[in-house]
């Protein structure tokens, strides 16, 4: 299914360039709203949308201010925060969804940061339920592997901050690390960073009164070969999600055709035979015990029976609000 590209208002109005995908049939069975990892392009999610029409519903995707499709013509001394990616991007997709389609239920996979911004959101309770994909607490300490924290503190830390404040952005194209930041983005990344439990320590964000707010059901995938959101880091996430009943999935990255899944391999096409139909699965399900009655043909697309074959199973606990 091909893609209408569009804008989306955030809630201060900045617009958001963006991409909404429809499946062959219609009415749709619900929304899926596809939030961005930090400093990704949009069209890493290109594949995994099209997924989701397969099972019969839209999807969005986009790309947060300074990013990609939203990058103002002058990213020097574009004035951004990351806590503005949420506070005015996310919660601006989730009301705008909302808002178009009342009578569906509403979704959201996050990935990385997207994972953080539902926690952080007011707007995440008009969801039905949500998936954080390799959604961690970023600080320095989490990263068990010694070399890349070493690698990672080196450059987040002494690196990216003074040349973001010398060039009045974060030039990550050339560097090879994904697209250009806003500089405001990139050095409230590196000081939370260093905060031992990231941006639940900054008292200026409340992010741990936020979390406690969200109530849904909240899916958390994390792989085993990835070297930033390990066990450790995500537990520190998972953990202020006192009132939602968030299941905990640790997948094993043997199950991938290649071996590997890391940070950002779930949305690749390699990964998504056998992780995107068990997502989807999940929402869906979530949705019916929710009240939602999905309708319509779910018919087992040559996606969902790769999945189903597989033999490996991931680790899942549920971990349910005191």
């Amino acid at each position: 299914m091909s893609s209408i590209a569009i804008e989306i208002p955030a809630v201060d109005a900045f617009p958001l360039g963006a991409h909404i995908w429809y499946p062959q049939t219609l009415p749709a069975l619900g929304i899926v709203l596809v939030h961005p990892a930090t400093a990704v392009p949009e069209r890493l999610y290109f594949a995994f949308a099209e997924y989701v029409t397969q099972r019969g519903l839209i999807a969005v995707t986009y790309s947060y201010r300074g990013i990609d499709g939203s990058r103002p013509p002058m990213l020097r001394g574009f004035r951004a925060r990351m806590r503005d990616w949420a506070d005015l991007d996310v919660e601006g997709v989730t009301r705008w969804a909302h808002e178009r389609y009342p009578s569906l239920p509403l979704y959201a996979v996050g990935h990385s940061f997207g994972g953080h911004a539902i926690g952080l959101c007011e707007s995440s309770n008009l969801l039905r339920a949500a998936v954080q994909v390799a959604s961690h607490a970023g600080s320095m300490r989490v990263v068990s592997d010694r070399r890349e924290r070493a690698r990672v503190t080196f450059l987040m830390h002494w690196v990216a901050p003074p040349l973001a404040r010398l060039a009045g952005f974060m030039p990550g194209r050339r560097l090879g690390l994904g697209e250009d930041l806003p500089a405001g983005v990139l050095l409230e990344w590196s000081r939370w960073t260093r905060l031992p439990n990231y941006f639940f320590d900054d008292g200026t964000l409340d992010a741990e009164a936020r979390f406690a707010r969200v109530q849904m059901p909240i899916l958390s995938l994390g792989f085993d070969d990835d070297l930033w959101a390990t066990p450790m880091g995500i537990d520190i996430l998972v953990s202020r999600l006192r009132n939602a009943a968030v299941t905990r999935r640790e997948i094993p990255a043997i199950r991938s055709d290649s071996g590997s899944i890391g940070h950002m391999g779930y949305f690749r096409q390699r990964s998504g035979a056998f992780l995107w139909p068990e997502t989807v699965d999940w929402l869906l399900s979530t949705g019916t015990a929710n009240g939602v009655e999905p309708s319509g043909n779910l018919g087992a697309t040559s996606v969902a029976q790769a999945g189903a074959s597989r033999n490996a199973a991931a680790t899942s606990v549920l971990i349910t609000p005191p």
